[in-house]
């Protein structure tokens, strides 16, 4: 089966590893204007309900699912929107979401932590810490009981580490040989504290105990994560059972839109931005073809936000949609 690479192959020149560079560099940089757009959304008080941005975390949501199958899962997180982009979710529509528009994924309901496109096998953002590892979990265990050789690749925070369904899963997982893959995206903040107040001892290894290798991996290097999670889902996909990656990054902005992040140190936010996984994609690249690829991307970020701006907006009558009664 075909994998499927969502950078926009008709601006990217070259082929193999090198078109593959490009698509991947596309890709974040889409995530990254993305988010800055819906922030300025939200400042002019468009987007309902909270924000939780992603900037500076792109290389992990791209790297991970680069080369899935459209038949693959995803599990994302509060903090999800790169994680839908780059499982193939369209821009337009993700933006009508999170603006409360009718022609959003979930009509405009579900807002920015509940977003779920099961047609390309992204069965939830989710406003839980830690909520969608027993549901990927069960999603990898449906897959192996179909008898299909596809893959779940499960997002979460370093807080959701202290979880004991965490504990679980990894239990559950290692115990029957699950298509698997934990994607621990370390931004080093669980919520608005440090990570060194909430979690103990180093999350890559976390199951060993239970016979899950482990890797970590510098979750701002887009090539370091694809080589980390593809040897994980051919893993996975083989029958191998489930692998625990840690890819640690930085979140460049508080908890969530509006969160001013006093309680961060300026020199410490200047030092993590400096490893911007955008710079270190783009440095790979030829510069006229990197400028070809962002201008592209400033053209479906546009696009994208006329065609939120000219849906309408959800109304009360949208709560009685969908509804499914069992007799």
């Amino acid at each position: 089966m075909a994998e499927v690479h969502t950078g926009r192959a008709g601006t990217i020149a070259g082929t193999g590893e090198a078109r593959g560079s490009a698509g991947r560099y596309r890709m974040m940089r889409l995530s990254r204007r993305f988010e800055e757009t819906v922030h300025d959304q939200f400042g002019d008080g468009q987007v309902p309900g909270p924000l939780h941005l992603s900037i500076g975390q792109e290389a992990v949501a791209v790297g991970a699912c680069w080369g899935l199958r459209q038949t693959d899962a995803v599990l994302s997180t509060h903090r999800g929107h790169h994680h839908c982009l780059a499982k193939g979710a369209r821009a337009d529509r993700l933006m009508a979401e999170l603006l409360g528009r009718t022609t959003g994924y979930s009509r405009g309901r579900g807002g920015s932590m509940h977003v779920a496109i099961p047609s390309i096998g992204l069965l939830g953002t989710n406003g839980i810490v830690g909520g969608g590892i027993p549901i990927a979990t069960g999603a990898a265990y449906g897959m192996q009981a179909q008898g299909r050789d596809d893959v779940t690749v499960c997002f979460f925070g370093e807080g959701a580490t202290g979880a004991g369904v965490f504990g679980e899963a990894l239990n559950l997982a290692a115990l029957w040989s699950l298509p698997l893959v934990f994607v621990c995206e370390n931004n080093q903040y669980v919520e608005l504290t440090p990570q060194s107040v909430h979690v103990a001892g180093e999350i890559w290894r976390r199951g060993e105990s239970f016979g899950i290798p482990g890797v970590r991996v510098d979750g701002n290097d887009v090539d370091a994560v694809h080589e980390a999670a593809s040897d994980a889902i051919e893993r996975a996909r083989g029958g191998g059972g489930p692998t625990l990656i840690e890819a640690v990054t930085y979140r460049w902005f508080g908890h969530y839109a509006g969160d001013r992040a006093a309680y961060r140190d300026e020199n410490e936010v200047e030092t993590g931005r400096a490893g911007d996984p955008l710079i270190k994609a783009r440095a790979a690249l030829d510069p006229a073809e990197a400028e070809a690829l962002d201008a592209d991307v400033e053209k479906e970020i546009s696009a994208a936000l006329a065609f939120a701006q000219r849906s309408a907006v959800t109304g009360p009558d949208a709560l009685a949609i969908d509804h499914w009664a069992v007799s």
